[in-house]
């Protein structure tokens, strides 16, 4: 499997010039480094227009940790508009660590409609959890996505989440 355009999205997502970037809430729950739990997730994206065209790009990626458990997901995507045309692309993968891992990840193709979704998840010692899930689309041009990650403490307790949402590069207060 080739990376390579991966890494050149991820990089052309850090690298622009007019970039929003959001950071979402992050938790620890628990009292002792054996029952906390984190999750975290950010998102940015960047748009450009210029006379002869324009473009974007928009990316999220989330993770939790708890009870020796991990799971992380990432979604990326850009799309640019010239004269000859109309180009994008689009991704998403993720990782678990932990007991009965799982991890999931498809791309749907449809006219004016880029579909990336990635989900993962595992489980902790007592009880513990950790899951992510990235959704990012391309849709008639308008660049979106989503990652929520969840963690539950080991011996139960709340859950810690966090959820970052951006639309044309604009983070989405929920």
């Amino acid at each position: 499997m080739n990376r390579a355009p991966l890494g050149y999205a991820c990089a052309a997502l850090l690298l622009a010039t007019s970039a929003t970037v959001g950071l979402a809430q992050s938790g620890h729950g628990g009292g002792s480094a054996a029952g906390g739990a984190s999750a975290t997730s950010v998102g940015s994206g960047a748009t450009s227009a210029g006379p002869t065209g324009a473009s974007g790009t928009i990316g999220s990626a989330g993770s939790a940790a708890s009870g020796g458990s991990s799971a992380s997901t990432v979604g990326t995507g850009g799309t640019s508009t010239g004269p000859a045309g109309t180009s994008s692309t689009i991704g998403a993968g993720g990782s678990a660590a932990g007991l009965k891992p799982e991890t999931r990840a498809r791309v749907k193709n449809d006219p004016n409609n880029l579909d990336a979704r990635a989900r993962a998840r595992a489980e902790g010692i007592d009880h513990a959890r950790s899951r992510s899930e990235t959704r990012t689309r391309i849709h008639h041009g308008q660049l979106e996505t989503r990652t929520k990650a969840e963690a539950r403490p080991t011996g139960g307790g709340r859950d810690v989440k966090s959820e970052t949402r951006l639309r044309n590069g604009v983070l989405e207060q929920k």
